[in-house]
């Protein structure tokens, strides 16, 4: 990176001269192949910590009500910061992590689902690619672009593990994609060259690439989800997480080189991406003295937490001990920006991917997987001090209104193709805009229910299931457990928002599976 100053130009300074002195940094600029615009230079830009978590529920947050999980540090984050209440992924891990990267709904991708957890025929089914194209460009890479030092730690997941396979075949699929089994390490050695480098962090613009692979989960290993670690005890089995001496929770790990990077690059604008296996599956206790002190801890009747008898109660225990375990590091990162006076100009960014996976919240309907709120619905602030008016904003937003938002943040004027918006100026007050919009999703691939479209739109949720046309409108605002079909009672609107969502599928040429009966 290149850095220019500028003094003030002197009264006695010639026309000619402050001519010639700004074509030369203009030179200089275009030269260094700076795309940021000049307006932008004086700015400092601010760091940005994006920790996104896996599996974790709307509910599995004490900002949103639990009261079985622990998560101190995480609400005291969230209470000075904006708290979306209508937080929207995909149901699951595929698509909203391409979402989130890209900027681009799932029928731009081809990424509906998980490949692996598709069901029924090619006739049911667009089934989902796996690895994300170089055509679509990831926001790491217009702020590498910009400046921004970065580093990816924990899981990807936008690469397939036979990339070059998924890449030449013909689309649509005649059948789903398939992996290997945990324990077979066939694919690392390809993953590792520079032939596929262009579908990795380093090939998008991160400079480091620390525990990121083609799988969901971090139980790379003999036995998979049954081994004794489950990817998340020492010795790590990721190749692509170099061991060292006093490695111990994978969790801890990740933080550790989170805080080594920020270190490293504190006189440079930083962005961190970190993106932490847990609370992903297989469920490993933190401690015993943890798992104990959640075995004994009263549930929650309201969540329906902690509530669960047998082995199921032993599950929620463990579950809850890698939630706090989290929040211990997010309070690592926090007292790191702190303590070095880089707090105040560092933006905090904590979500999911998706909704929680089999554990307990009985505020919203269904889990991951699923399209109604339990599977899309996830817990999401921004903490910026000073720059954000604190508060709980019931605006929704998306996944895919992350990469805008970063460009903004960044001063960087993104020509390419994105479907979100900023969320910037939700940062001082609720925008009638953003409050006013549509929000859309396309599942093209079966996994738990038949495949769909939706449309979000003032209170009200709309789903169109496509191999059969069947209907389904909610009010969000009154009946958050999805349990009042209101399509009889209310057919103007149920008109007025599937002509909207066939609108959006024709405009956009939205491709459907061949069993689809209704409109594009």
């Amino acid at each position: 990176m290149i850095v220019i100053t500028v003094h003030t130009i002197g009264e006695n300074m010639t026309s000619q001269t402050r001519v010639v002195l700004l074509s030369l940094l203009i030179a200089v600029l275009h030269a260094a192949g700076n795309h940021v615009q000049a307006a932008d230079l004086p700015k400092q830009k601010p760091n940005i910590v994006f920790v996104l978590v896996d599996d974790l529920g709307y509910a599995d947050v004490g900002f949103n009500g639990s009261q079985f999980y622990e998560t101190p540090n995480i609400d005291r984050l969230a209470k000075d910061g904006v708290i979306f209440e209508y937080a929207y992924m995909y149901p699951t891990c595929s698509p909203s992590r391409t979402a989130i990267a890209t900027g681009k709904q799932s029928f731009r991708t081809g990424v509906y689902t998980v490949p692996v957890l598709e069901r029924g025929s090619a006739q049911e089914n667009l089934f989902s690619r796996w690895t994300v194209g170089e055509e679509h460009t990831m926001y790491s890479e217009p702020l590498a672009e910009a400046g921004y030092r970065s580093i990816h730690l924990g899981k990807w997941h936008l690469v397939g593990p036979y990339p070059r396979k998924e890449m030449a075949a013909d689309f649509p699929l005649k059948a789903k994609l398939s992996q290997p089994k945990p324990s077979d390490f066939s694919w690392v050695e390809y993953h590792k060259s520079d032939a596929c480098r262009v579908y990795y962090p380093e090939g998008r613009g991160y400079l480091k690439n620390i525990g990121g692979t083609y799988r969901g989960d971090p139980a790379l290993e003999v036995g998979g989800y049954q081994s004794e670690t489950g990817g998340y005890f020492a010795p790590f089995s990721n190749p692509f997480l170099e061991q060292k001496p006093d490695d111990e929770w994978l969790t801890d790990r990740l933080t550790d080189e989170a805080i080594e990077f920020m270190g490293d690059h504190r006189n440079e604008p930083f962005f961190i991406n970190l993106h932490y296996y847990t609370v992903h599956r297989p469920l490993r206790a933190r401690s015993k003295k943890l798992l104990d002190k959640y075995m004994s801890k009263p549930g929650d009747p309201v969540t329906g937490q902690g509530m669960k008898q047998g082995k199921q109660q032993v599950l929620e225990a463990e579950y809850a001990t890698m939630i706090e375990s989290l929040d211990d590091n997010v309070g690592r990162i926090e007292k790191f920006l702190v303590d070095n006076q880089l707090r105040d100009n560092t933006l905090i960014i904590f979500t999911s991917d998706n909704g929680q996976n089999g554990r307990s919240n009985d505020l919203l309907r269904e889990s991951k997987g699923h399209i109604y709120e339990g599977g899309i619905r996830v817990p999401a602030f921004i903490n910026w001090p000073g720059k954000i008016m604190p508060r709980r904003t019931k605006v929704p937003m998306m996944g895919i209104d992350f990469f805008p938002t970063f460009m903004e943040l960044a001063g960087i004027r993104y020509e390419g193709v994105l479907d979100g918006e900023s969320l910037v100026p939700l940062f001082e007050r609720d925008e009638s805009r953003l409050a006013d919009r549509s929000l859309y999703w396309h599942l093209a691939s079966r996994y738990k229910h038949g495949t769909c479209s939706v449309i979000r739109k003032g209170s009200y949720k709309l789903i169109e299931f496509l191999a059969d046309g069947k209907l389904e409108l909610y009010n969000l605002s009154n009946d958050p457990k999805e349990q009042h079909n209101l399509v009889e009672s209310m057919p103007e609107t149920t008109d007025q928002m599937r002509s909207e969502l066939v609108r959006w599928r024709r405009l956009n040429e939205v491709p459907l599976p061949p069993n689809a009966v209704v409109e594009r």
